[in-house]
């Protein structure tokens, strides 16, 4: 009896196994950093190598002295100046956002919920001149560098095949193969063997 027992539990603990396993793979759902929702003026695009060129998040249009909020609950890892430019950085557990160039209004420890003000934005620094705009960053652990526009939905679109069992046919029909223009029947039918 304890032996069926066991095995049913195995069994069930089998099936539920991975859908634990895609819920840990979806992303959060966090919020915009500006409001209303800005326009993306330069998008994500990851670097091939550690020290490699590309974009490490995305800059999104706003006005200088615009209010800033935590797209994420968390605790600010990161409140100061970092290479000529006011940084943020708000540490979510196993990821952090970084936001620039931010005037900041928050401190190193400070608690945030996801769309508490953390700055406004600064028009110094920033990759847009002469306009205003905010560089927001996702990193995960070290050094991966993670599209933040997946916390608000907007990330890259993942296309699904076409077919379930089977490819979808490449053969498309022509029915209008054998068909000639008046000239052309005129031709075939007046011209000489």
């Amino acid at each position: 009896m304890t032996t069926r027992l066991t095995l049913l539990l195995a069994v069930l603990v089998a099936l539920c196994w991975p859908s634990v396993a895609r819920a840990a793979d979806t992303d959060p759902v966090g919020g915009w950093p500006l409001r209303p929702e800005p326009a993306v003026v330069a998008g994500f695009d990851p670097p091939d190598s550690p020290w490699g060129s590309g974009h490490r998040g995305v800059d999104l249009l706003g006005t200088a002295g615009q209010v800033v909020r935590a797209a994420l609950p968390g605790r600010v890892s990161f409140a100061g100046v970092l290479a000529g430019r006011g940084v943020v950085v708000v540490d979510h557990g196993d990821t952090r956002t970084t936001y620039e160039p931010v005037d900041a209004t928050v401190s190193l420890g400070d608690p945030v919920a996801a769309g508490d003000p953390i700055g406004r934005l600064a028009l110094g620094g920033s990759h847009c001149l002469p306009r205003a705009c905010l560089h927001w960053g996702w990193i995960e652990g070290a050094d991966t560098y993670l599209d933040p526009l997946r916390l608000v939905g907007a990330g890259p679109v993942r296309l699904l095949p076409l077919w379930r069992d089977e490819p979808v046919s490449r053969v498309v029909p022509m029915p209008y193969v054998a068909w000639r223009s008046p000239l052309q029947l005129f031709l075939l039918r007046w011209s000489p063997p």
